[in-house]
């Protein structure tokens, strides 16, 4: 099945076929194989053989998978959108995991479908807030969409699998010490278990950064240690967490975003190759293996699928709480955004349509089984099931279609856009601040707060400056820019970036001396 999937995702992808998306194609491919052997005498013993077990995914299958995520940023278009990535990861998390857990709980009540005790919605509605584009950016490379847009949607995509994870976590443990807890103590858990998590994958990054920079492996040619240590630590990292008591996960993709950044341009040039390609094979391995067994389970066992309403209704559900995250997120960045950086419109409604379900969604689900009882949580799982396979066939096999209606790819696209130049000079400096967004003497009350908050973003000192200026320099041996100007996300190398971004840009792409 495996071997199908690469082979078949490669075809489609060289005919350019839009419709059948790499992710959709190997869902499809494990509905087939299951639903024949479902018909087959050998039904027992392939279930048997193919059993899935939690501990195996959570150990070997998600970490490569949330490792790559975080390990393929591209930092500078990340960093320049970073406040609004953070807003929607975090803020829109949270709007999007409240909206859909009360609204499951408003339609029990009115029996309008499958009832459950308040806890456990706000359990379903954090687990499905997680976003997979996995489908939808691999057709966002495909037809060029701005680099703005796809930072926005990976970086939210990276960042709020932590959150939902870290949601989930904190309503499974108010539900088993429910009279214990107020809800200060439910915001501290969640605090404590969201930022612990973080510090430490970050700690152990640093960590890294700074074993590399000073062991010079490289320069005696110990180039196999220098790729099993590199290779080691992001499973230090998960350890590390799991051990405190924290989410692992969450680690081990903050370890991957500042391994990339400061460890990754320690290494050496053979080192770097090897790590890059192999963190991408294992990632592209692990998420096909995924999306095989979540068709190959779905014909495989007996769903329950009692409760139709339930599932029918989780679906309409999460688009109405998608739209509260999206829409409202877009609002509060573009409050402090200057005129020229704006989100749009068009972009808005990309990001919202952009919100498939995946892989962490379904191992979430998959610990809701174990985590509810009376068979909520095989209700959670069968509904969950069914909006990764709604939203992976129809939105992402619709996405290229959507992207050309709203006109936010190609040569068609009039979204608003920044010049290479604006963008360079938001990263660099704090010109955001500088820009006032009205000038009426009589300003109303919605004016001075965006121009209170221009002020606040005005004094706080730049992400980038202070990255430039004091975190790389101590961090990693190179005197400039990390090793992210110099490789792309898998080893590629610096001017095919360059070309790609002034390209992305509307500039024309020559060489430089």
């Amino acid at each position: 099945m495996l071997v199908l999937a690469f082979v078949l995702s490669h075809l489609l992808r060289r005919r350019r076929v839009y419709y059948l998306p790499e992710a959709s194609a190997s869902l499809l491919i494990g509905l087939i194989v299951g639903g024949l052997a479902s018909v087959s005498n050998a039904q027992k013993s392939t279930r048997r053989w193919f059993n899935f077990r939690e501990e195996l995914f959570f150990l070997f299958l998600l970490p490569p998978i949330i490792f790559q995520s975080g390990f393929s940023l591209a930092p500078k278009p990340f960093f320049s959108n970073f406040g609004a990535i953070i807003t929607f990861a975090i803020v829109g998390t949270l709007i999007a995991s409240i909206v859909t857990g009360v609204l499951v709980y408003l339609a029990g009540l009115i029996h309008l479908v499958y009832r459950m005790p308040l806890v456990e919605c706000m359990m379903f509605g954090a687990l499905v807030s997680a976003t997979d584009p996995v489908t939808v950016l691999s057709i966002f490379q495909e037809l060029g969409t701005d680099v703005n847009l796809y930072a926005l949607v990976f970086g939210e995509s990276v960042l709020n699998d932590a959150m939902a994870i870290s949601l989930y976590r904190t309503m499974a443990s108010l539900r088993t010490n429910a009279s214990s807890q107020n809800i200060f103590v439910v915001i501290l858990r969640f605090l404590e278990n969201f930022f612990g998590s973080m510090s430490t994958g970050v700690g152990a990054g640093f960590i890294s950064a700074l074993l590399f920079k000073y062991s010079t492996l490289g320069v005696e040619n110990l180039y196999n240690l220098e790729s099993c240590l590199f290779v080691l630590f992001p499973y230090f990292s998960y350890m590390l967490a799991e051990g405190f008591g924290l989410s692992g996960i969450v680690s081990i993709l903050f370890t991957g975003i500042v391994m990339k950044r400061y460890t990754f341009s320690n290494l050496s040039e053979d080192s770097q190759r090897f790590t890059a390609a192999l963190f991408h094979l294992l990632s592209s391995l692990a998420e096909t293996f995924v999306f095989i067994y979540m068709g190959f389970d779905i014909a495989m066992e007996r769903q329950s699928w009692s409760h139709i309403g339930f599932i029918f209704f989780s679906v309409i559900f999460i688009l109405v709480a998608r739209a509260a995250n999206v829409f409202s997120c877009a609002f509060l960045v573009n409050m402090v955004r200057p005129p020229q950086r704006q989100i749009s419109r068009q972009y808005q409604q990309a990001l919202w349509y952009s919100g498939l379900r995946g892989a962490m969604a379904f191992a979430l689900a998959l610990q809701s089984v174990h985590d509810l009882p009376d068979g909520h949580g095989q209700t959670i799982l069968s509904a969950t099931i069914s909006i990764v396979v709604l939203t992976v066939l129809l939105i992402g096999g619709s996405t290229s279609t959507m992207l050309e209606a709203l006109h936010v790819v190609g040569d068609g696209n009039d979204g608003r856009r920044p010049s290479l130049e604006d963008q360079e000079n938001y990263e660099g400096n704090n010109n955001a601040g500088n820009i006032e967004l009205g000038n009426e003497e009589g300003t109303s009350t919605t004016s001075k707060f965006k121009l209170k908050l221009q002020e606040i973003q005005k004094n706080t000192p730049s992400l980038a400056a202070l990255d430039r200026n004091y975190l790389t320099p101590f961090f990693t041996s190179q005197n400039g820019d990390s090793d992210d100007d110099e490789h792309g996300p898998n080893g590629a190398p610096r001017r095919s970036n360059e070309l790609q971004d002034l390209e992305s840009h509307g500039l024309p792409a020559r060489e430089t001396g």
